[in-house]
């Protein structure tokens, strides 16, 4: 069975009415039969239906065997990071997001887990990096911002040698196209507010593990901390995920349009997308694909690569950048990405911010770095959109094909 079919029916129907779409069930209690004998669920914090059901989905997609939703995607980074003590430490991709960054550094640093920051898209640096106190190898493949790809097959079994956890964040990839649980990691994470939940309209992330221990000691911790996904939230982020493979393709595709025209315009100085034969890490990512994904590009279709594309300016300033995203029109200036909406930032000022320049600079992050979220727009429309952005960095003006 397709993955995309096996998650539609993943979901229950309603044992008490039949309902095709998981109730809300939005209860902070549950009557229990008597004092600590109750039906599964006692209060919402621990378990909750509606949570549960997603958790259920969240596992199938990712070909792992224990789901746990979360509140924000960093509640589910945060909930990672406590399974380490003090004196541990983490090797990390080095253009980590910023939002994991600023908890590295300005929460975990202070309570005695450290951090170093390598190159992962080069295995044997990740090796170097390693310490008899290493428990977590953390990698964001495709990374964010600069699209960086890392060999998962080969970096699992490092760390294994070594003894410590690897961890993937999934998000940009989705499991559509990657499942990093069956090329050897240990522990994916997302940030469910984007391709998973896909609408713009939930905050949630989501951790899925194949150890059944492993499981036991994250929901412990999400349990005793309490940053759990509400129900509404929920339902919300299963609404979203039953469409997740018709979205992510069809974003894929236009982002492979969207990416191709951007290389070689005269105004762009480079291009970061895993889907282009030219980039580095092409090779790695199309290895990684889902084995349906790599059936389309057997078939000579372009797979699934995600709708991220980040682009520098030849004009390689911050200013630049920022001039060019205040002329999109149909593009929106906003963080985040994953959406039916195409979405535009600049990383140095927006998810980045928290990031030192100088740190940014060497994880390859351009102060002229534009990242954009391709949505479900005609892809001619939003390479009119861009041009129409370029024209006026150069002081020019073109007619514009956007409605207002």
């Amino acid at each position: 069975m397709r993955n995309e079919t096996s998650i539609l029916h993943a979901l229950p129907h309603d044992p008490l009415t039949g309902a095709v779409s998981v109730p809300i069930y939005q209860t902070s209690t549950f009557e229990q039969e008597a004092p600590g004998v109750n039906r599964g669920f006692d209060y919402s914090r621990t378990n909750n239906p509606t949570r549960q059901a997603f958790e259920h989905l969240l596992a199938e997609l990712e070909g792992g065997t224990h789901g746990i939703a979360f509140s924000s995607g960093l509640a589910a980074v945060d909930a990672v990071l406590k399974l380490l003590s003090a004196g541990d430490e983490i090797v990390a991709v080095d253009d980590i997001y910023g939002g994991t960054y600023r908890a590295l550094h300005t929460i975990y640093d202070r309570l005695g887990i450290s951090v170093r920051h390598v190159d992962t898209s080069s295995p044997g640096l990740v090796l170097e990096a390693m310490t008899p106190r290493t428990r977590l190898v953390w990698l964001e493949t495709p990374t964010n911002p600069t699209l960086k790809i890392s060999d998962i097959r080969a970096i699992a079994s490092i760390a294994k040698a070594e003894g410590a956890l690897l961890l993937v964040d999934n998000t940009f990839c989705s499991p559509v196209a990657q499942q990093p649980l069956a090329l050897g990691a240990d522990i994916v994470l997302h940030s469910i507010t984007k391709y998973i939940a896909g609408h713009s309209d939930v905050i949630g992330g989501g951790v899925v593990v194949k150890d059944a221990e492993l499981a036991q000691r994250i929901k412990y911790i999400q349990n005793a901390t309490g940053a759990v996904l509400g129900p509404q939230d929920s339902w919300l982020a299963i609404r979203g995920a039953q469409t997740l493979h018709l979205r992510y393709e069809r974003i894929s595709r236009s982002a492979q349009e969207v990416a191709r025209y951007l290389v070689g315009h005269p105004d762009v100085g480079g291009v970061n997308y895993p889907g282009l034969r030219t980039h580095p890490g092409h090779l790695v990512a199309k290895a990684q694909l889902s084995r349906q994904q790599r059936e389309v590009m057997a078939a000579g279709g372009d797979g699934a690569f995600g709708g991220v594309i980040s682009f520098w300016l030849k004009d390689d300033r911050e200013e630049a950048a920022v001039e060019f995203v205040d002329h999109t029109k149909l593009i929106t200036l906003a963080e985040s990405l994953g959406g039916v909406k195409s979405l535009v930032c600049v990383p140095c000022r927006m998810t980045h911010a928290s990031v030192p320049r100088e740190v940014r600079r060497a994880a390859g992050i351009r102060d002229s770095l534009v990242r954009l979220s391709i949505g479900l727009e005609h892809p001619e429309d939003l390479i009119g959109d861009l041009e129409g952005a370029f024209a006026a960095l150069r002081g020019e003006t073109i007619r514009s094909t956007v409605i207002s």
